[in-house]
């Protein structure tokens, strides 16, 4: 059985557009006819410069390959370059490609991905969910609203879910690190009591940022938020000096979270070395893929650390989280995006139950994906997946930011 033909497809959610403005899924095809999915989480160039990197490492380092050689793969794809050290854009290639590969070999055992990585370990995975508007809420009212976030919370609680997440911190910006403005402390401070008293004990507080503070700036917004008892403080600072979180870790009684912008286990083990974080958050679609996030889930277990799976983009990188967190001991929590056109992406084949995901038990990652979909929607856009403001944080007015891919009303 080798590696024989790639296809890559950009396929662009319709509004609301939850989990970014396209995702990027490759398809391989061995020489008997095995079809495996993947999905490349990478938004640091557009999806056409994207899909010439795919295919460059699909040439050099996957085509003709057995696809049970996925160290090997890694190797050549980490290395060969003179490299041999992290790079978002050709990990986050590799990482979509090597997911498909798992997909192929689990199909031709006719067994799910995590009876291939040590067995089951958790027969259901525990979600999360981003708080998003109700049908009464209107868009634009919602992400400064922490009335409209507290009914939104009281929703998913009552649909099962036992944590919720949010990000009212304000704007994150191409300008790198910045101090709050105060009114954006004020805002998550009320979104945090709001939903606090909303679900009291019911569902853990997941307090999202998205690294846009310095380290004085995210030590004084999360004592801030202490009161209420987040479960995690996320990315607080910008990925760039590893070693900075660790001085927020220590100043801040929250656990901190992060992981969605790094890639390989040897970004991580830095943190895991300085006490920087104590949850650890891969994008299993950029951070090297299954086979190396399961050796970080090893890694991360020596320092009491625990994973809880990134997720924001389409499902198939959510099928990949999940036959990881099945297989591992210190999984924490999964991120999850329940949206119509995710549920029809796979065909209804993985779904969250009562706020769980059950181990899926069909061959592979467990899905059938809608080509046909997937085709049907191709990105026409300009942007990347996610995307920095190029304006400053708003210390006079205020802040209102939905993120790196806002929506708009649907």
């Amino acid at each position: 059985m080798k590696l024989q033909d790639l296809d890559v497809i950009v396929t662009a959610p319709p509004a609301p557009g939850w989990g970014g403005r396209y995702w990027i899924l490759v398809k391989l095809t061995t020489d008997d006819g095995i079809t495996g999915w993947g999905e490349c989480y990478a938004s640091s160039i557009g999806p056409e410069a994207m899909r010439a990197v795919i295919s460059d490492v699909f040439q050099r380092y996957f085509e003709g390959e057995s696809p049970e050689n996925i160290e090997r793969m890694f190797r050549r794809t980490y290395s060969s370059g003179f490299t041999q050290r992290p790079d978002l854009t050709v990990m986050g290639a590799f990482s979509g490609l090597e997911i498909a590969c798992w997909d192929i070999l689990g199909k031709a055992r006719g067994r799910p991905v995590w009876a291939l990585l040590g067995g089951m370990m958790n027969e259901r995975v525990r979600a999360y969910t981003y708080l998003y508007p109700l049908p009464q809420h209107r868009m634009a009212d919602f992400w400064t609203s922490p009335e409209q976030a507290a009914e939104s919370a009281a929703d998913c609680v009552a649909r099962g879910y036992t944590a919720v997440k949010f990000d009212p911190a304000g704007p994150y910006t191409m300008r790198g690190g910045h101090m709050p403005a105060m009114s954006d402390i004020s805002m998550s401070v009320a979104f945090c009591k709001a939903i606090r008293e909303a679900v009291g004990d019911r569902a853990d507080l997941l307090f999202g940022t998205h690294g846009q503070f310095n380290v004085a700036g995210a030590i004084r917004l999360g004592q801030a938020i202490e009161p209420y008892s987040p479960l995690w403080f996320e990315e607080p600072i910008p990925p760039d000096n590893l070693l900075d979180f660790a001085r927020v870790a220590q100043a801040v009684r929250i656990p901190v979270a992060t992981g969605e912008r790094m890639t390989t286990r040897a970004e991580f083990a830095a943190l895991l070395r300085t006490g920087g974080a104590e949850i650890l958050q891969p994008a299993l679609g950029r951070a090297g893929g299954i086979w190396e996030m399961r050796k970080l889930a090893a890694l991360a277990e020596s320092f009491t650390a625990q994973m809880a799976p990134h997720l924001y983009a389409g499902p198939v990188e959510w099928a990949a989280n999940l036959q990881l967190a099945v297989a591992i001991p210190n999984l924490l929590i999964a991120e999850t995006i329940e949206t119509p056109f995710h549920d029809a992406l796979i065909k209804g084949t993985i779904r969250v139950e009562n706020g769980f995901v059950p181990a899926p038990m069909a061959p592979g990652l467990g899905i059938e994906v809608d080509e046909a979909l997937a085709r049907a929607h191709p990105y026409t856009g300009q942007d990347l997946h996610l995307q920095m403001q190029d304006a400053p944080c708003n210390y006079a007015d205020g802040n209102d930011f939905q993120g790196g891919a806002p929506a708009v009303d649907a």
